[in-house]
Order: C-alpha cells, then sequence, then structure tokens
C-alpha cells in the first residue's frame, strides 16, 4: 500500500462500525429477549440458553486447577478444552464478584450471573462477525452490500449464541476464517497458528482443512500442519494427563441424546451408548473423510481451470480465488450436518456463516443466501424428532443456500485474457490499443 493511501485509510472503528453495530444490537436485543421475553409467553423465568451453563462450569474449574473435573458432569463438555478456556475471564469476573455459578432451574430463574455471561459470549462470538467484514473489504465489497451482510450474519449468528449458548463454534469459525484471511495475504505461519487455534476452541473446523491444505504451498504444508496441530495437541494432552477416562470418552464417542435433540436417518447406524445416547463420534469421522474428498474436487476444479492451488504471488489471492476457497470452506462445514446422527439448529450455522461473505459480492447472490440463511436459522427451531420431518427440509436448504453463493465462473474468453500464474497471482490486463495503465496513487 502507497503512502497516500494508508494515510487515507480509516480508522479502525470506521472501517469495522458494521460489526460493532451488529455486535451492540446483539447485545441489547438478546439481553432483553431472554429476560423479558418469556413474560408474553406467561413463564416466570427467563430464557436462558441451554448448553453455555456447562462449558461455564468447566471453565470454572480451570479457573480452580481442577483439570480432573474438565470432562466429568455436570459439564457436558464434547469439545476440545479450547471452549471452556474462552470463557475463562468471565468466570473469573463472577467468582470475583461473588456470584454462585450453576446450572439454571426453578429456584434460580433469574440467575444474575447471566447478566455478566450473556454480552461476554455474544461479544466474543462477534469475531466472526469481523473476520467477515475484513474479508469483505479484501474482496472489495461496497460498503452497502458490507451492511447487509453484517446483518444476516448476526440473525444467523443468534442461533449458536443466544439461543443454545456454544459461543465455542462461533469463536472457531471467526478464527478460521482470518486464517484463510492471512492466506489469502501470503502469511503462512500466521494462518497457522489462528487454525489451530480455531481447532483446539472447536475441532469441527478440521472439516475446512482439506480445503486449506490444497492452496498453502507445498513446501510449506508440513510446517503449516505443525503449527495448526500444536494448540489442540498441547491442551487435549493436559487434560487428558489430568482425566485420561473421562477426556478420552468425550472426546472420542461425543455422545448426543436422540431423545432431547434431532435425530436423524444416520440415527439407525450411530452406535448407542447409556442412557439412550449415541456416538456422534464415527459419523463426524465419516464426514471428515468426505471434506478430504470435497478438498480433491476444489484442487481438481482449480487445475482444470490452469490454476495451480498450491501457489501464491506475493501480493495474495486474487478476489476470486479467495471467494472460491470460502465457497468451497463452506460446502466442507456443511458436511457436518449431511452425516450427523443426531442434530442441533445450530449445527448448520458454521457454513451459512461463510457461505454469506463470498455472496456479499453482488445484491443478487447476497439477497438470496441472505433470505435462506435466516429463514433455515429460525425454521431449525421447530421441535420436530421424526428422522425424515426435520433433517431432511434442513438439508435441501443448506443445499439451497450454498447454491445461490456459489462463485460465478468466468467466461473462456476473460479467462483466457486475464490468465494467473498461480492461485494467489493477481489478474493481469493487458491494455486495449490507444489505452495506457495509470498508477493506483496518481490523481
Amino acid at each position: 500500500m502507497s503512502a497516500p493511501a494508508a494515510a487515507a485509510r480509516p480508522p479502525w472503528p470506521l472501517r469495522r462500525l458494521f460489526p460493532l453495530l451488529a455486535t451492540v444490537v446483539m447485545i441489547i436485543i438478546g439481553m432483553a429477549g431472554t429476560i423479558w421475553g418469556p413474560r408474553y409467553y406467561g413463564k416466570p423465568g427467563w430464557a436462558l440458553p441451554d448448553d453455555l451453563w456447562g462449558t461455564m462450569i468447566g471453565a470454572q474449574r480451570l479457573v480452580h486447577l481442577n483439570l480432573a473435573g474438565l470432562y466429568t458432569p455436570p459439564t457436558q463438555l464434547v469439545s476440545l478444552p479450547g471452549a471452556a478456556v474462552i470463557l475463562i475471564p468471565v468466570v473469573a469476573l463472577i467468582d470475583a464478584a461473588g456470584l454462585r455459578l450453576g446450572l439454571p432451574a426453578a429456584h434460580a430463574a433469574h440467575p444474575g450471573t447471566w447478566l455478566l455471561a450473556g454480552p461476554y459470549e455474544v461479544a466474543i462470538s462477534a469475531v466472526v462477525l469481523f473476520a467477515a467484514d475484513a474479508i469483505a473489504e479484501r474482496l472489495g465489497v461496497t460498503r452497502p452490500r458490507r451492511f447487509l451482510l453484517a446483518a444476516a450474519s448476526a440473525t444467523a449468528l443468534w442461533s449458536v449464541t443466544i439461543r443454545w449458548g456454544h459461543p465455542e463454534d462461533a469463536v472457531a469459525t471467526g478464527l478460521l476464517l482470518y486464517a484463510i484471511l492471512a492466506l489469502s495475504q501470503a502469511r503462512t505461519s500466521r494462518a497457522a497458528w489462528l487454525a489451530g487455534a480455531a481447532v483446539a476452541v472447536q475441532p469441527l473446523v478440521l472439516l475446512a482443512f482439506p480445503v486449506l491444505v490444497f492452496v498453502v504451498l507445498p513446501r510449506r504444508r508440513p510446517g503449516f500442519l505443525a503449527r495448526a496441530a500444536a494448540p489442540g495437541v498441547l491442551l487435549l494432552a493436559v487434560a487428558a494427563a489430568a482425566n485420561w477416562t473421562a477426556t478420552i470418552h468425550a472426546v472420542t464417542s461425543q455422545p448426543n441424546s436422540p431423545q432431547i435433540d434431532h435425530p436423524t436417518p444416520w440415527i439407525y447406524l450411530a452406535p448407542h451408548l447409556a442412557d439412550d445416547q449415541v456416538a456422534a463420534g464415527p459419523a463426524r469421522i465419516l464426514a471428515l473423510v468426505a471434506a478430504c474428498g470435497c478438498g480433491l474436487l476444489a484442487w481438481h476444479s482449480w487445475r482444470a481451470r490452469e490454476m495451480p492451488p498450491g501457489t501464491t504471488g506475493a501480493t495474495g489471492w486474487s478476489p476470486d480465488r479467495l471467494q472460491e476457497v470460502l465457497w468451497w470452506t463452506a460446502v466442507a462445514l456443511a458436511l457436518r450436518s449431511a452425516f450427523e446422527p443426531v442434530m442441533v439448529a445450530y449445527y448448520l450455522w458454521p457454513p451459512l456463516a461463510v457461505a454469506l461473505i463470498p455472496a456479499s459480492r453482488d445484491w443478487t447472490r447476497l439477497l438470496g443466501t441472505g433470505i435462506t440463511a435466516v429463514v433455515l436459522t429460525f425454521f431449525s427451531q421447530i421441535h420436530w424428532h421424526n428422522p425424515w420431518s426435520w433433517w431432511t427440509p434442513m438439508i435441501a436448504l443448506l443445499a439451497l443456500t450454498l447454491f445461490l453463493a456459489r462463485p460465478r465462473r468466468l467466461n473462456q474468453g476473460r479467462v483466457s485474457q486475464r490468465r494467473e500464474p498461480g492461485l494467489g497471482a493477481p489478474a493481469q490486463v493487458l491494455p486495449e490499443p490507444g489505452e495506457q495503465f495509470i498508477a493506483d496513487s496518481a490523481p
């Protein structure tokens, strides 16, 4: 960036105005809805997210150095320890305030801890909104479309945070998006650490790794994978050393209850555990295998158009290549919902969050993708427990969202004229007769 361009660049709060506003609005509406909303339904207690409290208890045990209790009841933790680590600041604040942390019940229908935990979980979950806006800025998306992107992304984020209380999914997806942004800027080491931090918080982002591996220079792939594996392996090793049996059982089997959540047709093949639960771990391994196939499809697609995915120019990827990587990442993340034996509504959110970004490059795709993403977010909250009646329309709507967000292919004439030497090299356009190039910094 030239000196005049850098000087003219607006300050960070103005550049990230839309995700900032979206975060504030989410906190206000979310807290108001959980506190005063139930009164309209005749319910005396607050409408609190179901799953946040167990993870907060796990974070409290980390604060008290009770590592052996991280994966024991009532934490119900099945993710890597990073899911509890990101809640340590608010738990430490709750302890300092002298508030009692426990599972909400009839005798504690208005826990004061929610007044601290609610805004905090929304604030850390908003990292995905800031990451999406930063990528949209790099894609050259106009400010009106970035406003709509922030609005649609924040609306879909409601299911993860306010409704279900899983900020770890949002934080991991946000870190993954920042890793993709770093890769697009030819910063492989930074991307590896960001991707590794994302896995340590929520391993669902492993589904995107086959796509990321193919866009890393072949000589840098071993270092990328080693750095990306380090945070998660280190945290898991510490937890396993403290309580091997509970840690390995929770992380490998990942039990889920079809009596509480939505069973899918895969329920008939899933291993059954005690207390009418099923193991989701094997299905998630199958989804990871399918994600490897997704990465191969993306690689062959790039090779077919003579755009090698393993090379990056000095200035990073072109916008066209960045949006393609984002779209294939969204497809890979959607595979989790395709193979889960038991699903919860917020499982559908990660591919929606990623698919909205490449769709923001034009109004038609953004409006279509945004509408289907919002409809899917609220439609998925219905309480149907038939293995086919809930899963089938959700997968159909998810596939429609990905279809609407797909990048538009350049025609052959433009491809031949703008032949790129690599995935990340910026397009070079030859001047027409009588034209000449003008420097970016020229008046």
